[in-house]
């Protein structure tokens, strides 16, 4: 294989970057900023829930994955026809190693501990000694793989009241499931009656299969499988879609059960905690890289 480094201002990446794709057969292509590690590095994305600083670098580097070195020539060549090919640089030609990708990627990915005996291990990895209760899941289309402090804390949670409280989780709910983390990681601490819902179709596909991988029964499906009360409700997604669904979660909770919120950051708490107060009084349970729980227990 054989890869193409150009050198674009901003106004040229998105095209330069389809015509790769879909004129030129690039098999990938990547955007990088130019100025990474220099004074001139600037931040393209903002916080979650905040709007976008910039659409894009000052200048960028695109590097393009061709399967020879026929096909990365003759596009370094039709680019540099172009009108516009004056404020275009062409940085490097070269080869690239052949590689097992798939171990590349895998190796990416480690198991990561949720409490000394509750580990998340990839299908890969052989699970550590000390853990005494694990979910496998692999990385894929869906959020939730247990590298995101919010999703540590929502099974932290679970894991650390499951000894006084898993006895009466008779019904949950995960709402927003996305790989259906939160919910397996109930269903192993002894909730049962699961419903793992969300708005996208490949997230209830996703914990419908990593469900059966680790031989716990849920149901998922789409938000209006959540009806009625329960005892242990769980939504791990961002500040302001939680604050929009402040009614909607806060009437799911039962008399006596718990509301677990995250996807929070640490200045957005009173944020929350005014969202919910017709309802529930949030306090702040846990907290890691600026990140927040969240938890409320309505009234028995």
């Amino acid at each position: 294989m054989h890869e193409l480094l150009l050198r674009l201002p901003e106004s040229l990446v998105e095209a330069v970057s389809e015509a790769l794709v879909d004129e030129l057969e690039a098999l990938s292509v990547s955007v990088a900023d130019a100025d990474a590690g220099t004074e001139a590095e600037q931040a393209l994305f903002g916080e979650p829930g905040m709007p976008v600083p910039t659409e894009g670098w000052q200048r960028s580097d695109i590097t393009a994955l061709f399967a020879t070195e026929a096909e990365a020539t003759e596009a370094a060549t039709l680019l540099r026809a172009q009108d516009w090919a004056a404020d275009m640089t062409v940085l490097a030609l070269r080869e690239v190693a052949d590689q097992d990708w798939v171990r590349l990627t895998q190796s990416q990915f480690a198991p990561v501990e949720v409490t000394p005996s509750f580990w998340i291990v990839p299908s890969w990895h052989e699970a550590p000694a000390e853990a005494r209760t694990v979910i496998r899941l692999d990385p894929g289309l869906a959020f939730g793989t247990g590298t995101h402090p919010t999703t540590r804390m929502c099974l932290r949670w679970t894991a650390l009241q499951a000894p006084a409280l898993a006895a009466g989780w008779g019904r949950v709910l995960d709402y927003g499931c996305g790989s259906g983390i939160l919910a397996i990681g109930a269903a192993l601490h002894g909730a049962h009656g699961i419903d793992a819902v969300d708005i996208d179709e490949a997230a209830v596909t996703a914990t419908r299969a990593n469900a059966e991988t680790n031989q716990v029964k849920l149901n998922a499906g789409l938000p209006a499988a959540a009806t009625g009360s329960y005892p242990l409700v769980m939504a791990n997604i961002l500040a302001t879609p939680l604050k929009l669904l402040a009614p909607l979660l806060a009437g799911h909770v039962a008399p006596g059960g718990h509301l677990v919120l995250a996807g929070i950051l640490a200045r957005q708490a009173d944020e929350l905690r005014l969202a919910y107060a017709p309802w529930l009084a949030l306090e702040v349970s846990d907290s890691e890289d600026g990140w927040i729980l969240m938890t409320a227990q309505r009234p028995a």
